[in-house]
């Protein structure tokens, strides 16, 4: 975008000097960049039109959507706000303009001018534009020469993962790079142990690997599996300098003009390496060299994985543990060390250490003597001001049962007891002997029949036998019922003796003995905890939750606090003696297995 301000002849170069011309074409030759190389341009543009006083390059680099300055003229000055409004307009317009000012002009190429000097002013920057055609193609041709490489790459690679196993995947590859890469041989190893495999050959499904070639071309892969670098024979002069005594053995028993040999590497440990070997009179060009090494990149970790992934469980755990080893003994890996070490002393500490072994069991807290309150004869409830979870004192009245048929048989009887007495007096008035002994026993059968009306009239009151709990038993809501004769109404535990009741597994019933001591923790009292010794051992198996438990009793050491109550339930312990640590926690596992093996085996 030039500001010209009067015409001149084209190519009018006699004002400048001849050294600051031969400068500007010299910068304009070995221009390295874009921004040079437009910079250069500007100059010699500026050189031959003549009346430039402000010039502007704007360039859109790749990946970028607005257009940047990147060459000024004068260069001391790379302000230029008078040229941003037609630089604007061109581009949004898409063409040429000219826009004329008080006393030059503001040209945006192309332009179409109607003025004949600025028409061959158009026609000077027709001319230098070719140039930036060419540096912008000379741009354009690495990325696409990179955009191939890349295709390339990502279709062999394709061809070595569309198959299932590890070898034939990599005959597929070795062939296919063969092919594309115009090679009479390709081989691909593995390197494990610090041992080459030779894994695939091209065009070759089965191959000896002691064979002479096989065997030179193992050791031209070790050669540069040593160096750590790609080794390509015969080497060009820039390139650097490496060791290829084996490479050039290997050139002269097979009669190859070009060997290249990459090592393939996984997360910085050497996995592999591809060799490839050319006709004679053909060498690897650099274009197929950096093709080469783009793919030992991508290829080494594929490589690594599909070995890995082929190898049987045995060999799995085999370099799992060379790996973690190499890691232990090897250094870094800080955090690896540390783990083994506290995974190291646990061990030592499990093994060593001991510990109480003791026996878990659920429990359930009951009355030393439970007495049954039961129905002393058939009847109804009458009343019954008490029921299960309260405290009773001795005497108490528990409950009352319904007395007004007794009252009605004790009229009854005491009428009739009357009528026999009257009789016998009769009797002995007449002095009727036989008839006096038939009244007098009446009378002893009516007496007999009151003591007992009256042994059941006291029975109607039902009270506490002794201080205590009810532990079951509401008889609230079933008064009237009718009871029979030695139906349970309450139930009744003393306040001050209790029992702890046990239900030990089956596994653990060899391992409890009378006179064990543990201790209990209930659910309602969780803070407190105490003591008990077993007192008995119940022979006799249960179903409990799918599975069978044994019955084990045991008494508080201690007197029993208030707020302890029949019913409650908790998980007891019970000591059994001092073991390792290591047996405690697996002794279930151990027995298990114990079992388990009996059963199965023969």
């Amino acid at each position: 975008n030039p500001e010209i301000r009067t015409a001149a002849p084209r190519f009018d170069l006699a004002g400048r000097p001849p050294s600051e011309i031969e400068a500007a074409w010299r910068r304009f030759g070995a221009a390295a960049s874009p921004e040079e190389f437009c910079q250069s341009w500007l100059e010699l543009q500026c050189q031959i039109l003549s009346g430039v006083s402000d010039a502007l390059v704007v360039l859109q680099k790749p990946g970028i959507e607005t257009f940047a300055p990147v060459a000024f003229w004068p260069e001391a000055r790379r302000e230029r706000p008078q040229l941003s409004q037609v630089i604007e307009r061109a581009l949004r317009e898409g063409r040429g303009l000219v826009e004329p000012r008080r006393t030059a002009y503001h040209m945006a190429y192309p332009v179409r001018g109607e003025e004949i000097e600025l028409q061959a002013e158009m026609r000077e920057l027709q001319w230098g534009a070719g140039w930036l055609e060419v540096l912008l193609r000379r741009a354009a041709d690495p990325l696409e020469a990179a955009r191939l490489r890349l295709n390339t790459m990502l279709q062999l690679l394709a061809v070595f993962l569309e198959h299932e196993r590890f070898r034939d995947a990599a005959a597929a590859l070795v062939t296919e790079l063969a092919s594309r890469l115009g090679c009479d041989r390709v081989v691909l190893a593995s390197l494990e142990r610090g041992v080459v495999h030779i894994e695939a050959v091209s065009n070759t499904a089965q191959f000896d690997r002691h064979a002479n070639l096989l065997v030179a071309t193992l050791n031209a892969m070790s050669e540069a599996l040593d160096q750590r670098e790609p080794v390509v024979y015969p080497g060009e002069g820039d390139t650097h300098p490496v060791v290829t005594l084996s490479h050039a053995e290997l050139a002269q028993n097979s009669g190859a003009g070009g060997i290249a040999t990459l090592p393939l590497v996984h997360a910085g440990r050497q996995v592999g390496a591809l060799t490839l070997e050319r006709a004679h009179g053909l060498r690897f060009d650099r274009s197929s060299l950096e093709l080469l090494e783009g793919l030992a990149v991508l290829l080494g970790p594929l490589l690594d994985m599909r070995r890995t992934e082929s190898r049987g469980l045995p060999a799995h755990a085999a370099h799992s543990a060379r790996d973690f080893w190499t890691r232990l003994a090897g250094p870094g890996h800080a955090a690896v060390k540390l783990g083994v070490a506290l995974v190291a002393a646990l061990a030592l500490f499990v093994t060593f250490a001991t510990g109480t072994y003791r026996v878990a069991a659920d429990a359930r807290i009951e009355g030393e003597i439970q007495r049954a309150i039961t129905a002393p004869f058939q009847g109804y409830v009458r009343e019954s001001p008490v029921r299960a979870g309260d405290t009773v004192h001795r005497g108490q009245l528990l409950a009352r049962l319904d007395d007004r048929d007794l009252q009605v048989e004790r009229a009854r009887l005491r009428a009739q007891r009357e009528q026999y007495g009257q009789q016998y007096r009769d009797a002995m008035s007449r002095q009727e002997r036989a008839q006096v002994r038939i009244a007098s026993a009446q009378m002893a059968q009516a007496d007999a029949q009151l003591a007992l009306v009256d042994e059941q009239l006291a029975r109607t009151e039902i009270v506490a036998p002794f201080d205590g709990v009810l532990v079951s038993g509401d008889l609230t809501q079933s008064l009237g019922a009718p009871l029979e004769r030695g139906q349970v109404m309450l139930e009744l535990a003393p306040l001050d003796a209790y029992r702890v009741v046990l239900q030990v597994d089956e596994h653990d019933l060899a391992a409890v003995k009378h006179g064990q001591k543990g201790e209990l923790i209930l659910t309602a009292l969780s803070g407190e905890r105490y003591r008990f010794v077993v007192t008995k051992i119940t022979p006799v198996a249960s179903a409990k939750e799918g599975r069978n438990v044994f019955r084990i009793e045991a008494e508080l050491e201690a007197k029993a606090p208030p707020r302890l109550r029949p019913g409650m339930e908790g998980v007891a312990k019970i000591d059994v003696e001092e073991r390792r640590l290591g047996w405690i926690w697996s002794r279930r596992l151990l027995d298990w297995l114990r079992l388990k093996s009996w059963a199965w085996l023969p």
